[in-house]
């Protein structure tokens, strides 16, 4: 199977290419800056860029399966949502041309019965455009991604690393099911390659442990063996805390400001079905934690602990 991979150099795409070596595809990437994919399992890396749609329609040659990994959230003249439907909507016109049969895109968790913010908005609007473009896409949805990689979790590791108190805003008790990157990379493998696709398919992946966002903070603190004191804040502090987070964390403000926006309401699954449908085994949220922070203190010095 000829498979082109968007976002290879990305925490997600960089564990999915050799994955789907292993099952026997031929994986091209498509890159803006091809040094910077470094996966194994990749059999050639072409230039292009989704967002000019450059490169694109050659990359797409011969392709059966596409994955859209890429979530342009960096700064320009447009919104990022804006850049996100015009880049989604050039590769899902892209792909009807090529006569690419399947899709797969990973996007997030949507509140139930609450406004989406921006973000997850946005990500809901590449979903629909990426669904109609091919007579198999599979859209799957996950909340916080736990691994060694994700800018979510290593955010949350060097903001429990470096910050003396922790302040919990509002937000704190709303719930969420984070899922380990080892269990995303099997649920994109599968939807991608699995013959129980015949249509257009929208499912929620989650790990199998709900927690509130205070919870997990607190689980992975206690996995990294420290004690940070804990300031409940009667407000969601998002346009203060965000940005002050983002310096501490050494992350980019254009990042976390529109993650911790996305934390104001329950993000929990419709449902479980897609572990079923598609066999996959989940990893408790403990595991997942101590997997993804050994992983990281093999490359790198995590001083909390």
């Amino acid at each position: 199977m000829e498979v082109l991979l968007t976002g290879a150099s990305g925490a997600i795409g960089s564990e999915l290419a050799p994955a789907l070596a292993e099952v026997g595809c031929r994986v091209r990437a498509l890159a803006r800056r091809p040094e910077r994919v470094t996966a194994a399992g990749i059999s050639e890396t072409l230039v292009g860029d989704v967002v000019t749609g450059a490169g694109v329609p050659e990359a797409l040659e011969g392709v059966d399966l596409a994955y859209y990994l890429v979530h342009s959230m960096e700064p320009g003249d447009e919104s990022f949502a804006e850049r996100e439907r015009r880049a989604a909507s050039g590769f899902a016109e892209a792909c009807r041309e090529a006569g690419v049969r399947r899709i797969c895109y990973l996007g997030g968790l949507v509140p139930a019965g609450a406004a989406a913010s921006e973000h997850l908005s946005s990500r809901l609007a590449v979903e629909e455009l990426l669904l109609e473009a091919a007579p198999e896409a599979v859209a799957l949805r996950a909340s916080i991604v736990i691994g060694s990689r994700s800018r979510s979790f290593r955010f949350l590791v060097r903001l429990l690393e470096r910050s003396p108190v922790l302040p919990l805003p509002s937000w704190r008790d709303n719930r969420t099911q984070p899922i380990d990157s080892r269990d995303v990379t099997a649920f994109l493998v599968a939807a991608g390659t699995s013959p129980v696709v015949t249509g257009p398919l929208s499912l929620d992946i989650a790990g199998p442990d709900v927690v509130t966002y205070g919870q997990l903070v607190a689980r992975i603190a206690d996995q990294m063996l420290i004690d940070r004191p804990p300031i409940e804040l009667p407000f969601s502090a998002t346009a203060l805390a965000g940005p002050a987070a983002a310096v501490l964390a050494d992350e980019d403000p254009e990042l976390i400001g529109p993650l911790m926006e996305g934390l104001g309401s329950d993000l929990l699954p419709r449902d479980n079905a897609a572990a079923e449908l598609f066999g996959v085994r989940l990893h408790r949220l403990d595991r997942a934690i101590s997997h993804a922070l050994r992983e990281m203190e093999a490359g790198e010095p995590v001083r909390a602990r």
